[in-house]
C-alpha cells in the first residue's frame, strides 16, 4: 500500500490529500530516509512523521484494505512516540487555550452576545452609541 494511502487509512491525516501534502514538504520518512506518497509501506516499517511540531513514530503491524474504524486502528500501527513529545503537545494545547483572564480586556464577540442576553433589548444599543469603552469607564466610576 502507498504510504499517503496507509497513513489515511490508519486515520493519522483525514484525506489522503492532505497526507500526500505532508509527504511532499518532507514531513514524513522512513527510517532516516523521506519518502514520497508512492513509497510502499511494508510491515516493521517505522515511520516518523512532524505534524503539529511534535515529531510521531509509528511502526507499521499490518496493512489494512481500506480506511480502518478508530478502535480498529491499534490493530495496525503501534504508536513509538516519545513521552516528552506528548507532554510538549499539552503545553502547547494548553497555552493556545488560555488567550486571556475573564473580566480583562474588551468583550469578545460570546462575551457580548452573553451581556445582551442577560441584559435584555435595547442594551446593546446604548453600547454602540457610546462605545465600549465608555460603558465600561462609567461602571468603573460606579463601583469606586
Amino acid at each position: 500500500m502507498r504510504i499517503d494511502k496507509y497513513l489515511w487509512s490508519i486515520r493519522f491525516y483525514k484525506t489522503r490529500t492532505l497526507a500526500a501534502d505532508e509527504i511532499k514538504k518532507n514531513r514524513v520518512s522512513i527510517g532516516e530516509n523521506p519518502v514520497k506518497a508512492s513509497r510502499e509501506v511494508r510491515p516493521g516499517d517505522l515511520i516518523k512523521i512532524r505534524k503539529n511540531q511534535i515529531d510521531y513514530k509509528i511502526k507499521v503491524l499490518e496493512i489494512p484494505k481500506s480506511r480502518v474504524g478508530a478502535k480498529l486502528v491499534p490493530v495496525y500501527v503501534q504508536d513509538m512516540t516519545d513521552k516528552d513529545q506528548y507532554e510538549l503537545l499539552k503545553l502547547r494545547k494548553s497555552a493556545q487555550d488560555y488567550y486571556r483572564q475573564k473580566g480583562i480586556g474588551r468583550p469578545t464577540k460570546k462575551d457580548r452576545r452573553e451581556i445582551d442576553d442577560f441584559a435584555g433589548d435595547g442594551f446593546s444599543d446604548e453600547i454602540d452609541d457610546n462605545g465600549w469603552d465608555a460603558f465600561f469607564k462609567e461602571n468603573k466610576e460606579d463601583e469606586d
